[in-house]
């Protein structure tokens, strides 16, 4: 077996053309393959090596590679997705973007598709008929037009390398028949092979051609240099010659090949043996037969070396992504339970986005995973985000639906309020607007553009009314202010009042003081503190005169019913029957009590202390009795 026969070509550049993946998220996709062949099948590597490089014997000079980075389309908005395609067709070329371009147009079909949707419904909604609907967006025609260019320029590209491929083809054919031509031609040799030679470098940079051309082609070149150099056994000097430089060379790629074939960097070593390879195949002619076989079987054995390790390499690496596979599997379960678990307020939901953003992140940093199921992972995983995205919208949508009807309601609180704004019926109208007021603090969110113009409208009106009240009060005020001054002119003329040692005649003074303070009117709520400095003054007063205790207790209490009745609200007068009544209740229940507790002193002397003590309390808890019974009486009397 030759050399020649051996070297069939192989493939083998897993990391130079990336897998296309389905749609934005490509940068996070898996896109390195993991060779499936058996290390063990010479034909199988060397075909694996000679596919890769016929590939890019068709692509040579037409794909100047650069990474372009590839963004989260699925976070994008229409808008944005435009710009992003805009871009990319105005500055990159047409052949270098297909990936991206596809996952933009997939993106952006699937947004606006849910949006016409959403505009369908709204239509039908408000009363139109589905036949009627149609529905058309700017940033729809920008799109299109963008992918139109796009369109454009990629058939143009692939015309042009059309065109330039089958130039290039013509032009090898035309250089295989014109070393055909050299055979037996009558000249020096010496010029025929010089022009030989000048054939073999036209070969070297004759262009690329298609790839399904290039097996044959090359295939028929070797053929008839292999005619040539038998043809030149006329000449053995000029053939020891060339075949002495080819040699020399084909060792300096034997040393190379068994130098990278120690190298760690598998990927690095393997695509530089591609190169060999080709410089093998393409650039260097025979060698004397006494050495192909020794130095093909070198350089296959460097290859094997290369592609075993290369194979072990990939075989670990099929373990990280089987790993990865099942933390990405994981994530896609979290989403999905996630999604079953509705939530069912706002902050509920935005918690919720916020995990899910977590997720995501965790998917796309989670690393590669087997080529196999590359795209049904990442199938799997888009497909929970965007039923995650479909709930979380539905809930949405129900609460726009909510904030209309929150809306609603509010407006008609500020109907109300504005009706009422100029009411003088305080008694009415005050607790009317309270209430509103409340009511409008337990209805929930309305649509934001509303929010702020409708809380000025309701709050402009509530103020006009209180305002309005408030300066009513503030006039009142002033007249409760002088009360105040008054009274306590007259608490300190109580100071320097003289008695006459005649009981009924004093007493009769205090009952005129106590007149004209009920005269005064009313203090501010404030400043009531003045009514319990007045009893006390009033209580040092009876002192003097000698009046008992429940007698000035009556005095004082009849003062107090007569503020009391004449108050604006009559529940005072209704809390202090109450009170009342309490008081009775606890005095009996205390006689009650302590005649009681006489009853285990059966034994005991009358002038016992202890006895004599609890009858004192008894008679003591019967006057009050006495006391808050006439209390009673009296306020009984008012009703």
């Amino acid at each position: 077996m030759s050399e020649q026969d051996n070297l069939q070509p192989v493939d083998g550049n897993e990391e130079q053309k990336p897998i296309a993946t389905t749609t934005e998220e490509t940068s996070q996709a898996e896109t390195t393959p993991t060779p499936e062949v058996d290390p063990n099948n010479e034909d199988v590597v060397f075909e694996e090596i000679e596919a890769s490089n016929a590939e890019d014997a068709e692509d040579e000079g037409n794909n100047e590679r650069h990474t372009i980075p590839f963004k989260e389309y699925d976070t994008m908005s229409l808008e944005a997705l435009v710009i992003e395609l805009e871009n990319l067709v105005s500055t990159e070329k047409a052949q270098a973007i297909k990936e991206h371009v596809d996952g933009i147009k997939n993106e952006f079909n699937s947004k606006f598709n849910t949006l016409i949707d959403e505009k369908k419904e709204e239509f039908l909604n408000d009363g139109g008929n589905e036949i009627d609907f149609y529905y058309s967006s700017p940033v729809q025609k920008r799109f299109k037009d963008a992918y139109k260019d796009y369109k454009g320029q990629l058939h143009q590209h692939y015309k042009k390398i059309e065109t330039n491929l089958k130039g290039n083809l013509e032009n090898r054919l035309r250089i295989i028949e014109d070393i055909k031509s050299l055979i037996g031609v009558e000249e020096n040799i010496n010029t025929t092979y010089k022009h030989f030679k000048d054939l073999q470098e036209q070969w070297r940079t004759a262009g690329p051609i298609p790839r399904d051309k290039y097996n044959n082609a090359w295939n028929s070149y070797h053929h008839h240099v292999e005619i040539f150099y038998d043809f030149l056994h006329l000449n053995r000097d000029l053939r020891d010659l060339d075949f002495k430089h080819n040699l020399d060379l084909k060792l300096k790629i034997i040393e190379r090949a068994e130098e990278l074939a120690q190298d760690d960097d598998t990927n690095r070593s393997f695509r530089e043996l591609q190169v060999l390879h080709k410089m093998w195949k393409e650039e260097l002619g025979p060698v004397s037969k006494e050495y192909r076989e020794e130095i093909w079987n070198r350089f296959k054995a460097a290859t094997k070396i290369i592609h075993n390790k290369r194979q072990a390499y990939y075989d670990e690496l099929d373990k990280v992504y089987e790993v990865n596979l099942e933390k990405k599997t994981l994530i896609i379960e979290k989403i999905e339970s996630l999604t079953a678990e509705a939530a069912k307020s706002h902050n509920g939901w935005q918690a919720k986005i916020k995990e899910i953003e977590q997720l995501r992140e965790s998917f796309f940093s989670a690393g590669k995973v087997p080529l196999k199921v590359n795209e049904s992972t990442w199938a799997k995983f888009k497909e929970a985000v965007r039923s995650f995205n479909r709930k979380k919208n539905v809930f949405y949508k129900d609460l726009k639906k909510e904030q209309f009807d929150n809306l609603q309601k509010k407006l008609d609180l500020i109907k109300i309020a504005e009706e009422h704004k100029d009411s003088t019926d305080t008694e009415t109208t005050t607790p009317l607007m309270k209430r509103i007021q409340n009511d409008w603090k337990k209805i929930g969110h309305v649509p934001r553009k509303d929010s702020d113009k409708i809380w000025k409208q309701f709050k402009a009106a509530c103020n006009a009314y209180f305002d309005k009240m408030h300066s009513q009060k503030n006039a009142e005020n002033e007249v409760e202010v002088a009360a105040f001054k008054a009274k306590s002119e007259l608490l300190d003329r109580l100071k320097t009042l003289e008695f006459t040692a005649e009981k009924e005649s004093d007493l009769e003074l205090i009952k005129t003081q106590i007149a004209a303070w009920k005269a005064i009117g009313r203090v501010p709520s404030n400043k009531r503190f003045i009514e319990g400095k007045f009893n006390k003054a009033l209580d040092d007063l009876f002192k003097q005169v000698k009046v008992s205790k429940n007698e000035a207790e009556l005095i004082k209490f009849e003062n107090k019913l007569d503020e009391l009745s004449n108050a604006d609200d009559s529940r005072h007068l209704d809390n202090e029957r109450l009170f009342i009544r309490k008081k009775i209740d606890e005095v009996k229940a205390e006689i009650n009590q302590l005649e009681n507790n006489l009853q285990f002193f059966t034994n005991v002397k009358a002038d016992n202390p202890l006895v004599k003590e609890v009858h004192a309390n008894i008679a003591r808890h019967k006057d009050s009795l006495i006391l808050w019974k006439t209390k009673l009486s009296k306020i009984k009397a008012l009703y």
